[in-house]
Protein backbone atom coordinates (compact mmCIF):
# COMPACT_ATOMS: atom_id res chain seq x y z
CA UNK A 1 0.00 0.00 0.00
CA UNK A 2 1.20 3.48 -0.81
CA UNK A 3 1.58 5.24 2.56
CA UNK A 4 1.16 8.64 0.91
CA UNK A 5 -2.17 8.12 -0.81
CA UNK A 6 -3.80 10.43 1.74
CA UNK A 7 -1.77 13.35 0.42
CA UNK A 8 -3.71 13.16 -2.82
CA UNK A 9 -6.77 14.36 -0.96
CA UNK A 10 -5.34 16.58 1.75
CA UNK A 11 -6.11 20.30 1.68
CA UNK A 12 -3.20 22.52 2.80
CA UNK A 13 -4.14 24.94 5.55
CA UNK A 14 -2.84 28.43 6.23
CA UNK A 15 -1.15 28.39 9.65
CA UNK A 16 0.16 31.98 9.79
CA UNK A 17 -1.11 34.71 7.49
CA UNK A 18 2.20 36.58 7.77
CA UNK A 19 2.01 38.02 4.22
CA UNK A 20 5.77 37.99 3.87
CA UNK A 21 7.14 39.62 0.77
CA UNK A 22 9.80 36.90 0.60
CA UNK A 23 9.08 34.29 3.26
CA UNK A 24 11.92 31.76 3.44
CA UNK A 25 14.01 29.32 5.48
CA UNK A 26 11.25 27.90 7.67
CA UNK A 27 12.48 25.45 10.31
CA UNK A 28 11.11 23.66 13.37
CA UNK A 29 12.68 24.05 16.83
CA UNK A 30 11.69 21.04 18.92
CA UNK A 31 12.92 22.57 22.20
CA UNK A 32 10.56 25.52 21.88
CA UNK A 33 7.88 23.67 19.87
CA UNK A 34 8.06 26.64 17.52
CA UNK A 35 8.61 27.57 13.90
CA UNK A 36 11.12 30.17 12.80
CA UNK A 37 11.37 31.76 9.36
CA UNK A 38 12.45 34.95 7.65
CA UNK A 39 10.90 37.60 5.47
CA UNK A 40 14.06 38.46 3.57
CA UNK A 41 12.86 41.64 1.89
CA UNK A 42 11.39 43.07 5.10
CA UNK A 43 14.44 42.14 7.25
CA UNK A 44 12.16 40.33 9.69
CA UNK A 45 12.67 37.18 11.76
CA UNK A 46 9.36 35.44 12.49
CA UNK A 47 8.35 32.81 15.04
CA UNK A 48 5.13 30.91 15.67
CA UNK A 49 4.21 28.45 18.43
CA UNK A 50 1.36 26.40 16.96
CA UNK A 51 0.31 24.87 20.28
CA UNK A 52 0.11 28.21 22.05
CA UNK A 53 -0.95 30.10 18.92
CA UNK A 54 1.62 32.80 19.61
CA UNK A 55 3.14 34.63 16.65
CA UNK A 56 5.60 37.52 16.61
CA UNK A 57 8.48 38.98 14.63
CA UNK A 58 11.63 41.01 15.17
CA UNK A 59 13.06 43.76 12.96
CA UNK A 60 16.67 43.18 11.91
CA UNK A 61 19.25 45.67 10.61
CA UNK A 62 19.57 43.88 7.26
CA UNK A 63 18.01 41.12 5.15
CA UNK A 64 18.02 37.69 6.77
CA UNK A 65 18.72 35.05 4.14
CA UNK A 66 18.76 31.94 6.31
CA UNK A 67 19.03 30.73 9.88
CA UNK A 68 19.91 27.72 12.00
CA UNK A 69 19.55 26.43 15.54
CA UNK A 70 22.52 26.31 17.93
CA UNK A 71 23.26 23.85 20.74
CA UNK A 72 23.28 26.83 23.12
CA UNK A 73 19.64 27.61 22.27
CA UNK A 74 20.64 30.68 20.29
CA UNK A 75 19.93 31.17 16.61
CA UNK A 76 22.59 31.61 13.97
CA UNK A 77 21.40 34.27 11.52
CA UNK A 78 22.77 34.75 8.03
CA UNK A 79 22.18 38.43 7.39
CA UNK A 80 23.09 39.93 4.03
CA UNK A 81 26.80 40.39 4.70
CA UNK A 82 27.55 38.46 7.88
CA UNK A 83 26.79 35.68 10.35
CA UNK A 84 25.37 36.60 13.75
CA UNK A 85 24.12 35.01 16.96
CA UNK A 86 20.80 35.99 18.52
CA UNK A 87 18.82 34.80 21.54
CA UNK A 88 15.09 35.16 20.87
CA UNK A 89 14.25 34.02 24.41
CA UNK A 90 16.05 37.06 25.81
CA UNK A 91 14.11 39.45 23.59
CA UNK A 92 10.54 38.94 24.71
CA UNK A 93 9.70 42.63 24.74
CA UNK A 94 9.69 44.90 21.71
CA UNK A 95 10.68 44.10 18.15
CA UNK A 96 14.46 44.43 18.30
CA UNK A 97 16.83 41.49 18.66
CA UNK A 98 20.38 42.04 19.98
CA UNK A 99 23.01 40.50 17.70
CA UNK A 100 26.55 39.22 18.18
CA UNK A 101 28.70 39.10 15.05
CA UNK A 102 30.50 35.88 14.21
CA UNK A 103 31.94 36.59 10.76
CA UNK A 104 31.80 38.97 7.84
CA UNK A 105 30.83 37.37 4.52
CA UNK A 106 32.03 38.87 1.22
CA UNK A 107 32.13 42.28 2.88
CA UNK A 108 34.02 43.76 -0.06
CA UNK A 109 31.44 42.66 -2.64
CA UNK A 110 28.34 44.85 -2.82
CA UNK A 111 26.78 42.60 -5.47
CA UNK A 112 26.13 39.55 -3.27
CA UNK A 113 24.23 38.66 -0.12
CA UNK A 114 23.73 35.54 1.99
CA UNK A 115 20.90 33.33 0.76
CA UNK A 116 19.90 29.75 1.60
CA UNK A 117 21.67 27.86 4.38
CA UNK A 118 21.31 24.93 6.77
CA UNK A 119 23.30 23.17 9.48
CA UNK A 120 25.05 20.00 8.38
CA UNK A 121 24.95 16.81 10.48
CA UNK A 122 28.19 17.72 12.28
CA UNK A 123 27.38 21.10 13.81
CA UNK A 124 28.49 23.42 11.00
CA UNK A 125 26.50 26.01 9.04
CA UNK A 126 26.57 25.63 5.24
CA UNK A 127 25.19 28.46 3.14
CA UNK A 128 25.42 30.24 -0.19
CA UNK A 129 25.70 33.83 -1.37
CA UNK A 130 23.49 35.00 -4.23
CA UNK A 131 24.00 37.47 -7.02
CA UNK A 132 22.30 40.83 -6.56
CA UNK A 133 22.99 41.82 -10.14
CA UNK A 134 20.05 42.36 -12.48
CA UNK A 135 21.49 39.87 -14.96
CA UNK A 136 21.77 37.12 -12.31
CA UNK A 137 25.44 36.62 -13.08
CA UNK A 138 26.82 33.55 -11.28
CA UNK A 139 28.98 35.36 -8.75
CA UNK A 140 27.73 33.66 -5.58
CA UNK A 141 29.59 30.96 -3.66
CA UNK A 142 29.02 28.21 -1.09
CA UNK A 143 30.59 28.29 2.38
CA UNK A 144 30.89 26.32 5.58
CA UNK A 145 31.10 28.09 8.93
CA UNK A 146 32.31 26.26 12.04
CA UNK A 147 33.39 27.30 15.49
CA UNK A 148 36.88 25.76 15.22
CA UNK A 149 37.63 26.78 11.62
CA UNK A 150 35.56 29.89 10.96
CA UNK A 151 34.57 30.49 7.33
CA UNK A 152 35.73 28.08 4.62
CA UNK A 153 34.67 28.23 0.97
CA UNK A 154 33.39 25.02 -0.59
CA UNK A 155 34.86 24.03 -3.94
CA UNK A 156 31.60 24.21 -5.86
CA UNK A 157 30.88 26.18 -9.05
CA UNK A 158 29.84 29.82 -8.72
CA UNK A 159 26.07 30.27 -8.54
CA UNK A 160 23.51 32.98 -9.14
CA UNK A 161 20.92 31.85 -6.55
CA UNK A 162 22.23 29.05 -4.31
CA UNK A 163 19.41 27.05 -2.76
CA UNK A 164 18.18 23.62 -1.72
CA UNK A 165 21.00 23.04 0.78
CA UNK A 166 20.42 19.94 2.93
CA UNK A 167 22.24 16.78 3.98
CA UNK A 168 21.74 13.04 4.03
CA UNK A 169 21.16 11.47 7.44
CA UNK A 170 24.78 10.28 7.63
CA UNK A 171 26.01 13.74 6.67
CA UNK A 172 28.16 12.50 3.79
CA UNK A 173 26.00 13.79 0.95
CA UNK A 174 25.15 17.45 0.35
CA UNK A 175 22.25 18.52 -1.84
CA UNK A 176 22.16 21.97 -3.41
CA UNK A 177 21.12 23.89 -6.52
CA UNK A 178 21.41 27.11 -8.43
CA UNK A 179 17.77 28.15 -8.77
CA UNK A 180 18.28 29.61 -12.24
CA UNK A 181 18.68 26.01 -13.45
CA UNK A 182 15.78 23.48 -13.23
CA UNK A 183 17.70 20.77 -11.40
CA UNK A 184 18.86 19.72 -7.95
CA UNK A 185 22.46 18.55 -7.56
CA UNK A 186 24.32 16.57 -4.93
CA UNK A 187 27.93 15.87 -4.04
CA UNK A 188 30.11 14.02 -1.58
CA UNK A 189 30.68 16.14 1.52
CA UNK A 190 33.31 15.92 4.26
CA UNK A 191 32.24 18.10 7.17
CA UNK A 192 35.59 17.95 8.96
CA UNK A 193 37.70 19.14 6.05
CA UNK A 194 34.97 21.17 4.26
CA UNK A 195 35.78 19.25 1.08
CA UNK A 196 33.28 18.37 -1.63
CA UNK A 197 33.64 16.10 -4.63
CA UNK A 198 31.84 14.33 -7.46
CA UNK A 199 28.98 16.77 -8.06
CA UNK A 200 26.20 15.33 -10.22
CA UNK A 201 22.51 15.79 -11.00
CA UNK A 202 20.07 14.39 -8.44
CA UNK A 203 16.75 15.38 -10.02
CA UNK A 204 15.41 17.43 -12.91
CA UNK A 205 12.49 19.77 -12.16
CA UNK A 206 9.87 18.93 -14.76
CA UNK A 207 7.29 21.72 -14.30
CA UNK A 208 7.37 24.57 -16.81
CA UNK A 209 8.62 27.78 -15.23
CA UNK A 210 9.46 26.10 -11.91
CA UNK A 211 12.64 26.79 -9.95
CA UNK A 212 13.94 24.53 -7.17
CA UNK A 213 14.04 26.36 -3.86
CA UNK A 214 14.44 25.16 -0.26
CA UNK A 215 14.79 21.44 0.53
CA UNK A 216 14.88 19.06 3.48
CA UNK A 217 15.66 15.37 3.96
CA UNK A 218 13.12 13.25 5.82
CA UNK A 219 13.42 10.16 8.01
CA UNK A 220 13.17 7.88 4.96
CA UNK A 221 16.07 9.65 3.25
CA UNK A 222 13.74 11.26 0.70
CA UNK A 223 14.11 14.90 -0.32
CA UNK A 224 11.25 17.42 -0.17
CA UNK A 225 11.69 20.45 -2.42
CA UNK A 226 9.59 23.64 -2.57
CA UNK A 227 9.26 24.66 -6.21
CA UNK A 228 9.01 28.40 -6.85
CA UNK A 229 6.60 29.34 -9.61
CA UNK A 230 4.96 25.91 -9.67
CA UNK A 231 2.79 26.07 -6.53
CA UNK A 232 3.96 22.71 -5.28
CA UNK A 233 6.29 20.72 -3.06
CA UNK A 234 7.82 17.57 -4.56
CA UNK A 235 9.10 14.55 -2.62
CA UNK A 236 11.94 12.74 -4.39
CA UNK A 237 13.15 9.22 -3.70
CA UNK A 238 16.82 8.58 -3.02
CA UNK A 239 17.40 7.87 -6.71
CA UNK A 240 15.93 11.25 -7.72
CA UNK A 241 12.63 9.91 -9.05
CA UNK A 242 9.39 11.63 -8.03
CA UNK A 243 7.55 9.98 -5.15
CA UNK A 244 4.84 12.55 -4.45
CA UNK A 245 3.69 15.98 -5.59
CA UNK A 246 1.86 18.13 -3.06
CA UNK A 247 -0.02 21.01 -4.77
CA UNK A 248 -0.39 24.29 -2.88
CA UNK A 249 -2.80 27.19 -3.34
CA UNK A 250 0.07 29.70 -3.68
CA UNK A 251 2.36 30.27 -6.65
CA UNK A 252 5.69 30.66 -4.86
CA UNK A 253 6.42 28.20 -2.06
CA UNK A 254 9.99 28.77 -0.94
CA UNK A 255 11.09 26.28 1.73
CA UNK A 256 9.75 23.41 3.80
CA UNK A 257 10.25 21.80 7.19
CA UNK A 258 8.72 18.82 8.94
CA UNK A 259 7.78 19.48 12.54
CA UNK A 260 5.05 19.37 15.11
CA UNK A 261 5.18 17.37 18.34
CA UNK A 262 5.04 14.09 16.39
CA UNK A 263 7.07 15.30 13.40
CA UNK A 264 4.06 14.68 11.18
CA UNK A 265 3.39 18.18 9.85
CA UNK A 266 4.89 19.57 6.66
CA UNK A 267 5.31 23.35 6.98
CA UNK A 268 5.92 25.49 3.91
CA UNK A 269 6.96 29.15 3.70
CA UNK A 270 5.81 31.24 0.74
CA UNK A 271 6.26 34.64 -0.90
CA UNK A 272 4.17 37.46 -2.33
CA UNK A 273 6.81 38.79 -4.73
CA UNK A 274 6.65 37.68 -8.37
CA UNK A 275 2.85 37.57 -8.18
CA UNK A 276 0.57 39.81 -10.21
CA UNK A 277 -2.15 41.83 -8.49
CA UNK A 278 -4.67 39.37 -9.89
CA UNK A 279 -2.74 36.40 -8.50
CA UNK A 280 -2.51 37.99 -5.06
CA UNK A 281 -6.24 38.73 -5.08
CA UNK A 282 -6.89 35.08 -5.90
CA UNK A 283 -4.38 33.61 -3.41
CA UNK A 284 -4.66 35.81 -0.34
CA UNK A 285 -2.53 33.44 1.72
CA UNK A 286 0.57 34.11 -0.36
CA UNK A 287 3.47 35.01 1.91
CA UNK A 288 2.11 32.90 4.76
CA UNK A 289 3.11 29.62 6.38
CA UNK A 290 1.19 26.59 5.13
CA UNK A 291 0.70 23.20 6.72
CA UNK A 292 0.10 19.75 5.27
CA UNK A 293 -0.60 16.84 7.65
CA UNK A 294 1.48 13.74 6.97
CA UNK A 295 0.17 10.21 7.56
CA UNK A 296 3.07 9.32 9.88
CA UNK A 297 6.13 10.79 11.57
CA UNK A 298 8.62 11.71 8.87
CA UNK A 299 10.62 14.58 10.30
CA UNK A 300 14.20 14.65 11.47
CA UNK A 301 15.21 17.17 14.15
CA UNK A 302 17.22 20.06 12.76
CA UNK A 303 20.91 19.58 13.42
CA UNK A 304 22.34 22.23 15.73
CA UNK A 305 25.39 24.41 15.31
CA UNK A 306 28.35 23.72 17.62
CA UNK A 307 29.92 27.08 18.40
CA UNK A 308 33.00 25.85 20.31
Amino acid sequence: MNAYVDLDRVVPSLVVDSRCALGESVLWCERRAALFWTDIDASHLWTHRPYGRVTRHWVLPDRLGSLALCQTGQLLLGLAKGLYLADPDAAQEGTTLPLEKLADVEADNAETRINDGRSDRNGNFVFGTKSERSDNAPIGAFYQYSGPHGLRRLDLPAAAIPNSICFSADGRRMYYCDSVEPRILYCNYDARSAEVSDSRVFAEVDAAGASPDGSIIDADGYLWNAQWGAGRVVRYRGDGSVDRIVPLPVKNPSCCSIGGAAYDRLYISSARIDNSAEELARTTGAGGIWQVPLPRALGLPESRIELA
